[in-house]
């Protein structure tokens, strides 16, 4: 594995991200004001997918689920999920639900997806620039969560094992062109040595157990956000932080990815 592998290019966006806190109650009323006259089926309301209206409505959706995190909100508004899917479940790009990226895989549902990072960016230091460190991606998939996680980090790792969605995630985020962030194609299982040590750590797939490459390749004071295996054959969200005085960890709510497994193919 070659040192600090990359994936070069500028991120551009017409949502740019604040570097100053901002109340997820304002961010709310201003999505409110964007999206107001937004009906149920946007495309029929001659929005378009490219609109931000979209965006908007699926982001007003999370923040009444729950989601806080300023950041993470814009982010979500900003990167635009339909052109990471086929171009025939475009129509429900911006529902909360996961669909299909090829390859026995999926793309999480939105609500997943900010949960998680959410989760990930509550476990560290973030009153210097507002903004995670480096962070490992476990399972590129279609290159959203990666994209969404470039802009809330300062540095991103994305490993996947399968060859054929690590191009084509490649491919979705080329035109993005977003200089922070290293695609890889590798067994996530066993981490990215090269840019260890990371601030969070986050996967898309579950196992028995987090690996102990990830932990060792955990920065003292990072986060590993991860679904589990359950002794009833379930998942389970599970929040690992490493401390100055050992390991603590937090069982969550019970969850639904594909499994972690090893490998390249």
């Amino acid at each position: 594995m070659k040192d600090r592998p990359s994936f070069p290019a500028k991120f551009q966006s017409t949502a740019p991200v604040s570097k100053q806190p901002i109340s997820s109650k304002s961010w709310a009323a201003s999505l409110q004001a964007q999206a107001k006259s937004a009906q149920p089926n946007l495309m029929a309301s001659g929005f378009g997918l490219d609109s931000e209206t979209v965006r908007a409505a699926m982001v007003r959706k999370l923040i009444a689920q729950g989601v806080e995190d300023e950041m993470v909100l814009q982010a979500l508004g900003a990167v635009e999920r339909h052109k990471f899917i086929d171009s025939a479940l475009v129509n429900q790009a911006y529902e909360d639900t996961s669909l299909p990226i090829g390859f026995g895989q999926t793309i999480s549902k939105p609500n997943v997806v900010a949960r998680m990072i959410e989760l990930l960016r509550q476990g560290n230091n973030l009153k210097i620039t507002g903004k995670l460190g480096r962070v490992l991606e476990i399972g590129t998939g279609c290159g959203y969560q990666a994209a969404l996680l470039s802009r809330v980090s300062q540095e991103v790792y994305s490993i996947e094992r399968i060859k054929g969605l690590y191009e084509n995630a490649k491919a979705n985020l080329r035109p993005l062109r977003i200089p922070n962030l290293h695609l890889i194609l590798g067994d996530g299982m066993l981490g990215c040595p090269a840019g260890a040590p990371f601030a969070g750590i986050i996967s898309a797939a579950g196992g028995d157990a987090i690996p102990h490459a990830w932990i060792d390749q955990l920065a003292e004071g990072g986060r590993i956000v991860a679904p589990v295996a359950t002794p009833q054959g379930l998942q389970s969200l599970v929040v690992i932080d490493k401390l100055s005085t050992g390991l603590h960890q937090s069982i969550l709510e019970p969850v639904h990815f594909v499994p972690l497994k090893s490998g390249v193919i």
